[in-house]
């Protein structure tokens, strides 16, 4: 194969090739008597086992050291490697599709919201809280609140994402839930150019915690704040970061006041 071919077999650019022949990851083939190189098999399983090294995230560096370990191997052997990696890459793509489409469905219908690309269970729940208060003024920290449910939906497994979204489905059925919640939106924003100390932490900590359904208590292990206790920071502590410190110290009081009592 001239170099072109094996190239275009592999997929790769001619450039790249060059670049690993000078770096000494693969091979020089043999010349041909007019002077251009002679790819063989050989070539062909090095050049896809350089590529597949770097999509996983190697650096050039890493994938010299895994290449040499590989000296020694049988051609068989190295080739069932490759053909269950693309197995996996299989697997990963279909996956993926599904995800799309079940994405595709919900835009079709009009139910992904404007915040970009969400799980369906997630679209249905912000679409349930937006239909519960059409008329409700616009606040800082729903729009908070807002990001926060989509970033658990995107670091969520599909396993965890839906009885997650499920416990807060619960909050839009209950009765006079979303009152509840846009009432805590404006205790919190309120708070927004107060300090830690401020005398309103405690009441809008106490509101907070009193909305949240009970069955929340199982997924919140991992996110709840560490509070200095010496732990590494949490996911959110992460958020709680961007909040102002009045509206921080009520929501990390929100939460231990809501654990303790379960």
């Amino acid at each position: 194969m001239r170099i072109g071919e094996i190239a275009s077999v592999v997929g790769v650019t001619t450039r790249a090739i060059r670049h690993y022949h000078h770096l000494g990851l693969l091979p020089e083939p043999e010349r041909r008597a007019n002077g251009y190189r002679d790819y063989a098999l050989r070539h062909a399983v090095a050049l896809a086992r350089i590529r597949r090294l770097t999509e996983l995230g190697l650096g050039l560096p890493e994938v010299r050291d895994v290449i040499a370990d590989d000296a020694g191997r049988e051609l068989a052997e190295v080739l069932t490697e490759l053909d269950e990696d693309l197995a996996g890459q299989e697997v990963a793509l279909r996956e993926q599709r599904r995800r799309v489409g079940a994405l595709l469905t919900e835009a079709r219908a009009g139910r992904v919201s404007a915040d970009g690309p969400v799980s369906p269970q997630l679209s249905g729940l912000l679409g349930e809280l937006a239909a519960s208060r059409p008329d409700a003024p616009a606040s800082p920290m729903a729009v908070k609140d807002r990001e926060l449910l989509i970033l658990l939906d995107s670091a969520t497994s599909d396993d965890d994402r839906a009885p997650l979204v499920s416990v807060l489905g619960e909050m839009t059925q209950t009765p006079g839930a979303a009152d509840r919640a846009h009432e805590v939106y404006a205790l919190l924003d309120d708070l927004a150019e107060a300090d830690a100390a401020d005398p309103r932490v405690d009441g809008a900590a106490r509101a907070l915690a009193a909305l949240l359904p009970p069955s929340l208590a199982e997924h919140m292990t991992d996110a709840a704040p560490t509070a200095g206790d010496g732990a590494p920071p949490g996911l959110m502590d992460s958020v709680l970061a961007e909040f102002a410190p009045a509206q921080a110290a009520a929501v990390h009081r929100a939460i231990a006041l809501f654990l303790a009592d379960r």
